[in-house]
């Protein structure tokens, strides 16, 4: 499932990067043309914002997300798994902050419109929030049980 979810994330990071390519260059081609298209703006912004949304989810994934290592650099065997454990137990309640406010975002902001396009609501692009929070939650659980069970291999062994 883990494998499915990022797979889908990065399907959505990819279409909405090339999403915001084609907006730049509608953009860039129509101001040299000296044509006035509006909605490349909202568009690229948009569809930047969801790109990296999924970008930072499949990050957390990898653990290639910010952090600080140099305590971690300097553990080993149980210490290190400990500290791996409350690192993801930080990660999973503030993910879970996140997919809990992003839930009030989106309803909150759902009818709002777009101003170039207005028969597109903006619940559509806060939705982003709620996803990140949950992919995320559920990455930081993989990640816990995997720290539960080479903690529990340490032990017996």
């Amino acid at each position: 499932m883990i494998k499915f979810i990022e797979k889908v994330q990065l399907a959505i990071g990819i279409i909405c990067f090339s999403i915001f390519v084609v907006a730049i260059m509608i953009q860039v081609f129509s101001r040299y043309l000296g044509i006035s298209v509006i909605w490349t703006e909202e568009v690229a912004n948009f569809s930047f914002i969801w790109s990296v949304f999924m970008g930072a989810s499949i990050m957390m994934h990898h653990k290639e997300h910010f952090r600080f290592t140099l305590l971690s650099e300097k553990l080993e065997g149980k210490s290190k798994v400990y500290q791996d454990i409350v690192v993801n137990v930080i990660l999973l309640i503030f993910n879970l902050a996140i997919l809990f406010y992003g839930i009030l975002t989106v309803q909150n902001f759902w009818n709002y419109q777009w101003v170039s396009l207005p028969m597109l609501k903006m619940g559509y692009v806060w939705l982003c929030v709620p996803v990140m929070g949950l992919s995320m939650s559920i990455y930081a659980i993989d990640h816990l049980m995997n720290n539960i069970r080479t903690l529990n291999r340490e032990e017996a062994n």
